[in-house]
């Protein structure tokens, strides 16, 4: 049973720094990439940033590059969100996610797998 586990989320200050955790079980994800979506209250699903789990290539949406930091622990079958930098517009449900191929993709849909979900609040 393939598993995402998501935790880091909590209230943050305007300014200040988060990590997100994502652990994975369930198989192996060598073929598989590795994402971060959110969802703000009453806004659809977006695309954060994405990493192959194999070579470790990264991806950003354009709109968060310079504050989100994407990595990945093979040995501890985790992925990583680094974000700095806060402001009130990311609070959000942020959520792990997983795609078997090497192409990128952005949309909700496109996923086989989803975690529950980590709230992060950010207060101003």
């Amino acid at each position: 049973q393939v598993q995402l586990v998501e935790s880091g989320g909590g209230l943050v200050q305007a300014g200040g720094s988060l990590r997100l955790s994502c652990v994975v079980s369930g198989r192996t994800f060598s073929g598989y990439a590795m994402y971060w979506f959110r969802q703000a209250p009453g806004k659809e699903r977006e695309f954060v940033a994405a990493i192959n789990w194999r070579d470790g290539s990264i991806y950003y949406v354009d709109s968060m590059k310079g504050r989100v930091t994407i990595s990945r622990d093979i040995g501890k079958n985790t992925v990583y969100l680094q974000m700095n930098s806060l402001k009130p517009e990311d609070t959000a449900v942020y959520y792990c996610a997983a795609r078997r191929g090497l192409s990128w993709r952005y949309t909700e849909g496109a996923m086989d797998y989803w975690g529950k979900g980590t709230l992060v609040t950010v207060s101003s």
